[in-house]
């Protein structure tokens, strides 16, 4: 005879003990990686979107033609 897919034992519903409990992630280990990428984020922007500019940090225009599509896709001008 063939046996149940579900012992008799267990309940249908599942134990509170079976259920995943959430890692806690300190904001110690967080904060350093948060940082870098705000750090990271803001000389993106700044080279997508103002280098070139009145605050230019590199000269020649290599710059503005590396980053010339993300400047229109991301709507800034530089025509």
């Amino acid at each position: 005879m063939a046996q149940p897919a579900v012992p008799p034992t267990q309940a249908a519903a599942p134990s509170p003990a079976a259920l995943p409990v959430p890692h806690r992630v300190p904001v110690r280990e967080i904060l350093p990686w948060a940082v870098f990428a705000l750090v990271l984020g803001a000389a993106l922007l700044y080279f997508v979107g103002a280098e070139q500019g009145a605050t230019s940090l590199v000269g020649g225009t290599w710059v503005h033609e590396f980053t010339h599509d993300g400047r229109h896709l991301l709507g800034f001008p530089c025509h």
